[in-house]
């Protein structure tokens, strides 16, 4: 069974930082876009920061210089390094993945994680 697993969620002070980290596992076969996305109460979900694998990721506007997406291929994480948070980074915080699998290859399917809270408050 394949599913991705989120960690680093948390309480964190306006100002501070915080790491998450997101792992999928299971019957892999490889993994093409990784993002973040996130869902405030009362509001839409939206992409927070995204990345192909290679060289090439994408930011929301309200996190560009103060977020970094990053990837260990080699284990199939993505990470979210948070900086400078502001109370309206407060969210639930997805993980999304693009996961080629033993059961869908040669095809990718999008798998999601359970979420992580996250809350910037003092």
């Amino acid at each position: 069974q394949v599913q991705l697993v989120e960690s680093g969620g948390g309480l964190v002070q306006p100002g501070g930082s915080l790491r998450l980290s997101c792992a999928a596992s299971g019957s892999i076969l490889g993994v093409n876009r990784m993002g973040w996305y996130r869902q405030a109460p009362g509001k839409q979900r939206e992409l927070v920061a995204s990345s192909t694998g290679g060289r090439d990721t994408n930011y929301a506007d309200s996190v560009k210089g103060r977020f970094t997406i990053s990837r260990d291929n080699a284990k199939n994480t993505v990470y979210l390094q948070m900086n400078t948070l502001v109370p309206e980074d407060t969210a639930v915080y997805y993980c999304n993945a693009d996961l080629y699998t033993s059961t869908s290859w040669p095809h990718s399917y999008t798998n999601w994680g359970q979420g992580t809270q996250v809350t910037v408050s003092s």
